[in-house]
């Protein structure tokens, strides 16, 4: 059975989530913006999303381009997970994972860190 939680709620954990990140990472994002959305409408099982230009792909051409986005998915989340506690594990888990995809790290990288 789905974990009941309100958006605020939610939000909140994401934000605890993203300040578990060290302080150098943080100061190294840029250009960033963290969404919460109820679900991705192509996979609606989908936990989190990033999207845009990976730093380590970002050249001298990279000037004047929209937002990265990083977005999670919290309906999706709160379907898969019994409690609160676990809620808390998921978000933080799905927030770091998609962080490191705009620093580069790869799918098979992250589930090799435990970051699955």
């Amino acid at each position: 059975m789905p974990v009941s939680m309100s958006e605020k709620r939610f939000e909140e954990l994401v934000g605890d989530a993203l300040d578990l990140i060290p302080p150098e990472f943080t100061r190294a994002i840029d250009n960033v913006v963290v969404l919460v959305e109820p679900r991705d409408p192509d996979d609606p099982h989908l936990l989190g999303l990033y999207h845009g230009i990976a730093l380590t792909e970002r050249d001298s051409h990279y000037g004047g381009a929209l937002p990265d986005t990083v977005t999670i998915y919290r309906d999706a989340i709160l379907e898969i997970c019994d409690d609160e506690n676990q809620v808390v594990e998921e978000v933080a888990i799905t927030v770091i994972h998609e962080i490191a995809h705009y620093f580069g790290i790869p799918e098979e990288r992250l589930h090799q860190l435990g970051w699955g």
